[in-house]
């Protein structure tokens, strides 16, 4: 294998792409510039998982993932491509995920009969009364999480369903958090359409304006093995295609000159330095180290903006417990303020072929923490004991049934949107473009944008096409519509007939 040092002996004036991280932004940019027969070196940090936080981690013949991550998309050219890499290996897995708040289960996504009555009459009438009074005296101009929910369910109904577990996943209150997450993540949701779905019979679904694409609620698509099966496989590609990637380093820094980066530093496992030379660069890094890491220091204003942005860290406690069925979920939000666990993955309900037993059941325990806090510092020991009790707590099981466990810790899996995030990004943004135009950012930590999988995907397609065809597509235009979560609209036809995702970003028509 072509070892990373090697591309220094390239041509500066040849086409050679340098991509920085190989999680799903940056294998898809690599794999679509090898399309174009452009030379690629793909390099990544972890000495052994691709896939960044998409990765499927094995243990004792047990795989997990880092979080779940269905496969799904509006975009049907990313719909394709997971098929052109996976083909059969893809297998359509159903979807159901609840909420466990004061020792009761509730449908999510929402759903207003189910939650109603098991809040019960009294409770129901203070959470009507309240989303009452948030539709006459809505919040104007919502600024904040707390606000942006408040008016689409009233402020009762966001101090359950909203309030404990954001503040769990971002260590914040939610008067802190930017609405730009909530429109983000769960736009097109409120009560009113809620009600008005569970008490009117639904439309029989047919072709035309406002038709809901139903799969994208109760199903979606996954690996056998789990996402990183994915990207392992988009590895291979690269490499029997003759492209590199190259494990195990790590970049320190991003020399430029002249107006334009002209390579990397890269240190691998065992302290060895060498440069990456190339025509352009794709990074992925988070914003924060990608400006620590320019040489020459890029000015103090830019690099304030990027050490102003702020990110939450995660880790996951796989715990195997010898139960053989547990819950039907593939995932569970946990509400009780009592435990310290945000979410439960049960990757058995996402594919069996992640278990080396059939008789167990592996379940991901999932934390948000800040690195170097309590929780991330504990020991691996004092963490599975952690998810024994918190299981126990929850009445899921008995401490005897948790056989063992094992603990991943993710830093900067999220990139947190406070009130100030868009202005620090924007100077960081506008330095980059302005003064290193071939340094490409894609992907959610390299955008800091909390894309999804996909979302991360077409950020990486629009700059391959970009450095490979000299088009001019904007990539920061991806992520501005993201309602189908949990649902599609497909509302246009194209000239073949074929109906096309209306708020879809449509690759041929995200132009700067």
């Amino acid at each position: 294998m072509q070892q990373p040092g090697d591309a220094q002996s390239q041509s500066q004036h040849a086409q050679h792409v340098v991509v920085m991280g190989a999680g799903p932004a940056g294998l898809t940019a690599a794999y679509e510039l090898q399309k174009h027969a452009v030379p690629v070196t793909v390099l990544e940090k972890d000495p052994q998982f691709v896939g960044g936080i998409s990765r499927t981690v094995e243990h004792r013949g047990y795989r997990f993932d880092i979080g779940g991550h269905r496969f799904f998309s509006k975009s049907q050219e990313i719909e394709d491509l997971w098929s052109e890499v996976l083909g059969n290996e893809l297998r359509t897995c159903g979807r159901l995920s609840r909420i466990y708040y004061r020792n009761r289960y509730f449908d999510y996504p929402l759903k207003a009969t189910n939650a109603l009555f098991n809040l019960g009459p009294f409770e129901t009438i203070r959470c009507m009364s309240s989303y009452a009074w948030a539709r006459i005296h809505p919040v104007k101009n919502p600024q904040t999480l707390e606000d942006w929910v408040s008016n689409q369910f009233g402020h009762r109904l966001f101090s359950i369903f909203f309030e404990v577990y954001n503040e769990k996943v971002w260590g914040m209150s939610a008067k802190e958090v930017s609405a730009d997450w909530a429109a983000q993540r769960i736009k097109g949701l409120n009560l009113g359409a809620a009600i008005k779905g569970a008490l009117l019979p639904k439309p029989k679904a047919k072709k035309g304006k406002g038709t809901v694409i139903t799969t994208l609620i109760d199903e979606f698509r996954y690996p056998r093995l789990g996402p990183g099966q994915m990207w392992e496989r988009v590895r291979d590609i690269l490499r029997e295609r003759g492209q590199t990637v190259a494990m195990g380093q790590s970049v320190e820094a991003i020399r430029h000159a002249n107006g334009r980066v002209t390579s990397v530093t890269v240190r691998d496992a065992q302290g060895n330095v060498s440069e990456v030379g190339g025509s352009d660069f794709i990074s992925t890094l988070p914003v924060r180290e990608l400006v620590d890491k320019l040489e020459p220091a890029a000015p103090d204003a830019v690099r304030q903006a990027a050490n102003s942005l702020r990110y939450r860290d995660f880790l996951t406690v796989a715990v195997v417990v010898n139960k053989d069925q547990m819950f039907p979920d593939n995932w569970i939000y946990i509400h009780d303020p009592t435990v310290k666990v945000g979410r439960i993955q049960n990757f058995k309900n996402w594919s069996k072929d992640m278990l080396a037993d059939p008789k167990t059941t592996c379940l991901g325990m999932e934390y948000f923490c800040f690195e170097g806090d309590g929780l991330w510092t504990s020991s691996d020991q004092d963490l599975v004991e952690l998810a024994r009790r918190e299981l126990v707590a929850l009445g899921m099981c008995q401490p005897g049934d948790v056989a063992w466990g094992v603990v991943v810790r993710q830093p900067k899996a999220y990139p947190v949107y406070d009130d100030v995030y868009k202005q620090h990004l924007k100077v960081v943004k506008d330095y980059v473009e302005a003064n290193l135009p071939n340094l490409w950012l894609v992907g959610r930590n390299g955008m800091h944008h909390y894309n999804n999988q996909d979302h991360s995907m077409m950020t990486a397609l629009l700059v391959a096409r970009n450095i490979a065809t000299g088009a001019h597509f904007d990539p920061w235009k991806v992520n501005t519509d993201a309602e189908y979560h949990e649902e599609a609209r497909f509302d246009e036809e194209d000239r073949s007939g074929r109906l096309v995702p209306k708020a879809a970003p449509a690759l041929a028509h995200v132009e700067k």
